[in-house]
C-alpha cells in the first residue's frame, strides 16, 4: 500500500477546504492558522499541487482540492462513525422508540424477556406516535410504520399493519352482531376514521359510511379500555390482542381483516449496522413474532 500523508497534514487540509478558512479552521482544529497553513503546504508539497488558490484576505479551493475534499470528508466522517460505535457498544442503554399502540400493548409486556436474555443491557422505551429524526436524537433504534423506505436508514420488516372489528361477547350479543353489514348500526369507536371504509370493503360490504359521531381515541391501548366496557367495537390489531382473544376477555366477530399496505419495522441509522445491542434487538424481535406464524394469517407476515 503506498504510504499515506501525514494525517494531521489531511486533516488541516480537510477543515480548511471544507470551511474555506484558515482561521476558522485553526479555531476548530485547536491549533494556530499558521500551523494549519503550513500542515497545507506540507501536503501540496507532498502532492506537488496547489490545493488552495491563495487570494487577498480569503482561500478557496483549487480544482484539485475540489476533487480531494470529500473523498477525505467522507473518510473522517467513516472513522468517527468507527469510532462512537465501539464507544457506544460499551454504553449499557438501549434506547427505543415506538408508536403507542405498538409499545403499550405489545413491546411493553415482552421488553423484559430481552431485559432477562442481556443482563448486561438496560432498556430506555420512550412511546410517542410523532415520527423522531432518529440521526439527531438519543434513541438507537426505532419502530416505525410505513414502506421501510427512509434515507439515511436500515428498516427490518416486522409485520405488515392489519385491523380487524374487535369486541366483547357482551357486545357482541347485545347487538345481535352475526354478519359484517351488522356493524353498520353498532357504536364504532372512531367511526369516520378510513380504515372502517377499508375493512368494510374487504368483507364484502357495499356502504357509504355517512360521518357521524363517536369517540376517537389515539391508540389502541385506550381503545382496549373503552372496549372491554362493551361500551363499543374497536378496529383493533389481533397481534397486539391475542392474549385478550385467547381468553374470551376480547372477541374477534369475523376473520377478514384490514390491511392498508404498510408494515412495522425496526429502523436504524445505516451507519450503526453491526453495533451489538442493536443487532441483538433486532434478532430478538424476530424470534418473538416467529410465536405467532401459524397463529395468526401468514400474509401478515409476507414483506411489501
Amino acid at each position: 500500500m503506498e504510504p499515506l500523508p501525514p494525517l494531521s497534514a489531511v486533516r488541516a487540509f480537510e477543515a480548511a477546504g471544507r470551511l474555506e478558512n484558515f482561521s476558522r479552521a485553526a479555531e476548530e482544529l485547536g491549533m494556530t492558522q499558521a500551523a494549519v497553513s503550513y500542515q497545507v503546504r506540507q501536503l501540496e508539497d507532498r502532492l506537488g499541487r496547489s490545493l488552495f488558490v491563495r487570494e487577498k484576505g480569503r482561500v478557496r479551493l483549487s480544482e484539485a482540492g475540489h476533487r480531494l475534499l470529500p473523498a477525505v470528508t467522507a473518510a473522517f466522517a467513516g472513522m468517527a462513525d468507527a469510532f462512537a460505535a465501539l464507544r457506544e457498544e460499551d454504553h449499557e442503554v438501549l434506547a427505543i422508540n415506538a408508536a403507542i399502540s405498538l409499545g403499550s400493548v405489545w413491546l411493553s409486556g415482552r421488553i423484559g424477556r430481552f431485559q432477562m436474555r442481556f443482563p448486561d443491557l438496560a432498556v430506555r422505551l420512550s412511546l410517542a406516535n410523532e415520527t423522531i429524526d432518529l440521526g439527531n436524537s438519543s434513541f438507537d433504534v426505532a419502530i416505525r410504520a410505513g414502506s421501510g423506505v427512509w434515507e439515511g436508514l436500515r428498516s427490518t420488516f416486522l409485520f405488515r399493519q392489519h385491523f380487524t372489528p374487535i369486541c366483547t361477547r357482551e357486545f357482541l350479543e347485545a347487538n345481535a352482531i352475526a354478519r359484517p353489514e351488522d356493524l353498520l348500526r353498532a357504536e364504532r369507536l372512531a367511526p369516520n376514521d378510513a380504515g372502517w371504509a377499508g375493512w368494510f370493503a374487504a368483507a364484502g360490504v357495499e356502504a357509504k359510511l355517512a360521518p357521524r359521531r363517536g369517540i376517537v381515541m389515539d391508540n389502541q391501548s385506550q381503545e382496549a379500555s373503552i372496549v372491554q366496557e362493551s361500551y363499543g367495537v374497536a378496529l383493533m390489531s389481533p397481534l397486539f390482542w391475542q392474549a385478550e382473544l385467547e381468553s374470551g376477555r376480547l372477541i374477534q366477530p369475523f376473520e377478514t381483516l384490514y390491511m392498508p399496505g404498510s408494515a412495522h419495522w425496526l429502523v436504524h441509522p445505516v451507519n450503526r449496522v453491526g453495533v451489538r445491542k442493536i443487532e441483538r434487538l433486532r434478532e430478538w424481535l424476530l424470534e418473538e413474532l416467529e410465536a405467532y406464524r401459524g397463529v395468526l394469517p401468514d400474509r401478515i407476515f409476507k414483506p411489501l
